[in-house]
């Protein structure tokens, strides 16, 4: 399923590719994300999150 991790920049309204890969790891729960699917992250923390409940999640404890 789940084949290369990629490793990305991300940036205010985008991200970039810095490693070719198919899927990052959710910063919160561990979880793969399909680069397709990808629309929570962090630029200052350069974190990705599975879902907006993760991203909430890391909002709350900073």
């Amino acid at each position: 399923m789940y084949k290369k991790l990629a490793k990305i920049k991300y940036l205010p309204n985008n991200f970039q590719i810095l490693e070719n890969g198919d899927h990052v790891i959710c910063a919160i729960s561990g979880k793969p994300i399909k680069l397709d699917e990808l629309q929570y992250w962090n630029v200052d923390l350069q974190e990705p999150y599975y879902s907006y409940v993760e991203a909430s999640k890391k909002r709350e404890k900073n």
